[in-house]
């Protein structure tokens, strides 16, 4: 059941209809035991599903995929460490090839979650500052460097080995719990996550102090002003108590995180203690500032709240699961905002590291609700070259969007879209051709009708075809209470308005209009 309360009852019967499906706003906890009849066989409205297809394999310790901006034929992969060596490689997204060299290596620690962890490019990467960022641990410390591409060039498949420059670095006080993303916000700053620094339960209390304490925090800094970098005057510490380069505090460990191609929105995939994992949000306009809660709470749930602010001051997760069914450490994930599969559009994909496990859900941040959860695990694993997922360490994306998955054992695999499933009903058209069902082709010849594959049908304008908004019930233009009143008259039947088209009026129907409400059909 979803943590969020149910997008609002508008009718107060429904209330009770969805009471089973839903939890309260205040708990806000999600059991994972996801419904998977939406994306199973593709999208039941024509469009089709979603698989993988392993693209690289023999790496060592994948733990990110990127891209530079603008660069549609290449990925780049970040291997976490080889001995004491962490390396990035490229992969040729046009002659779908890994290539054998490397763009990029850093001497690392070699223990734990150590080693390289993460690589960005500068947004002018193609406009005169061919510069990528890198955050590795090495020494008990962590670094931020900044490489130059070889001989100037963007288009180089090698930075310059001997350009790096230390822009930060502060001390690590345990093997684990270092953070490691970074990437460049759509403000121009650079972001860094740092984690609590290691050890269990945040013994050091790093992730709430936010005076010389530069874990358990996202870091924003402006790496083209400043030597080697200056804090943005719009920081929400600077000036005032509070370290300069601290955007927001109070997280465990933020492992993989995004920015919305879209939007600009932030999310956190954030590893809990022992019991719960979390996804965080933090909307494009955010002036900075949030507690995430860590270690005060771990996701909704008190953990250690001696010392700590009221609850009221805190921003909890979105979303958060528990450790069931060997679940142990969240993997953070990106929106979809690709090309290839755009009845994805909008959806957040997450893992578990331990399970294996991936899920899909779309947030409306407006309302702060979680809707069209589903878990997609089965549809990408195995790929369709026949090969498991497992050890989910990262999620990427290319500069089209498309998305992939790191198995930290060796694999990237790409997501991409299934052919759509033979329809097991088309276009019935009635003795005189002035009507028209959707119907089976046994069923169509059974009454003398002319029965047409669903290719077929649709070229020419009549019933047969879905609406353009399968939640306008009455074909009026509009998603609104005339449309809710369809859903309630066809409660528990499987004939009139199905928005899900999934052969039954439920709760599912119920929650795409609400979703879609007063949304006006294009």
């Amino acid at each position: 059941m979803f943590t969020r309360a149910a997008a609002g009852c508008l009718v107060a019967g429904l209330c009770l209809v969805a009471a089973s499906e839903f939890s309260t706003e205040k708990e806000r906890t999600v059991s994972l035991e996801a419904n998977t009849s939406l994306l199973a066989n593709g999208d039941t409205r024509g469009n089709s599903g979603i698989a993988s297809i392993r693209i690289a394999s023999g790496l060592a310790r994948p733990v990110l995929v990127t891209h530079a901006p603008g660069d549609e034929s290449r990925i780049f992969i970040v291997e976490q460490r080889s001995g004491s060596t962490g390396r990035v490689r490229i992969y040729d997204l046009d002659s779908e090839e890994l290539l054998s060299g490397y763009f990029l290596t850093q001497s690392v620690n070699t223990s734990s979650e150590q080693g390289l962890l993460g690589l960005a490019f500068h947004p002018d990467y193609y406009n005169g500052k061919p510069y990528v960022y890198i955050n590795y641990t090495s020494g008990s410390q962590t670094y931020i460097k900044r490489f130059t591409a070889a001989n100037n060039d963007p288009n180089s498949n090698s930075v310059d080995s001997g350009s790096g420059t230390t822009i930060m670095q502060f001390s690590q006080p345990y093997s684990n719990h270092n953070g490691g993303w970074i990437d460049f916000g759509p403000d121009g700053y650079l972001y860094i996550s740092t984690g609590d620094g290691g050890s269990a339960g945040d013994p050091g209390n790093r992730s709430q102090d936010i005076t010389n304490q530069l874990l358990g925090k996202m870091l924003r800094i402006d790496v083209d002003n400043g030597s080697p970098y200056s804090s943005p005057a719009d920081n929400p510490f600077v000036g005032v108590t509070g370290d300069d380069e601290i955007w927001s505090y109070g997280i465990r460990n933020a492992w993989r995180c995004s920015f919305d191609k879209e939007t600009g929105d932030l999310w956190m995939g954030d590893v809990g203690q022992y019991q719960w994992e979390e996804i965080s949000f933090q909307p494009a306009d955010s002036e900075g500032g949030e507690n995430y809660g860590w270690r005060c709470y771990e996701g909704d749930h008190a953990y250690n709240t001696s010392g700590c602010d009221s609850a009221s001051t805190m921003t909890f997760p979105v979303f958060e699961f528990n450790h069931s069914s060997g679940r142990c450490s969240v993997t953070g994930g990106y929106v979809y905002r690709g090309q290839d599969i755009p009845w994805m559009d909008g959806f957040y994909f997450f893992g578990d590291y331990c399970s294996n496990e991936t899920w899909v859900f779309r947030y409306n941040a407006d309302t702060d609700t979680v809707h069209d959860y589903e878990e997609i695990t089965n549809q990408l694993s195995p790929s369709v070259d026949g090969y498991n997922i497992g050890a989910i360490s990262s999620y990427g994306e290319d500069a089209r969007g498309e998305l992939y998955v790191c198995d930290l054992g060796g694999e990237v695999f790409m997501i991409i879209p299934t052919e759509p499933p033979a329809p097991e009903a088309a276009c019935c058209f009635g003795a005189d051709n002035s009507s028209c069902v959707n119907a089976t082709e046994a069923l169509c010849n059974s009454v003398n009708g002319d029965w047409y594959a669903d290719e077929d049908c649709v070229i020419t304008p009549d019933l047969c075809q879905q609406p353009v908004c399968p939640t306008d019930c009455n074909s009026d233009g509009i998603t609104n209470v005339n449309d809710l009143l369809a859903i309630i008259a066809g409660w528990g039947g499987s004939s009139g308005c199905d928005p899900t088209g999934d052969g039954t009026i439920d709760v599912n129907d119920l929650l795409q209009v609400i979703a879609q409400w007063n949304v006006v059909c294009e």
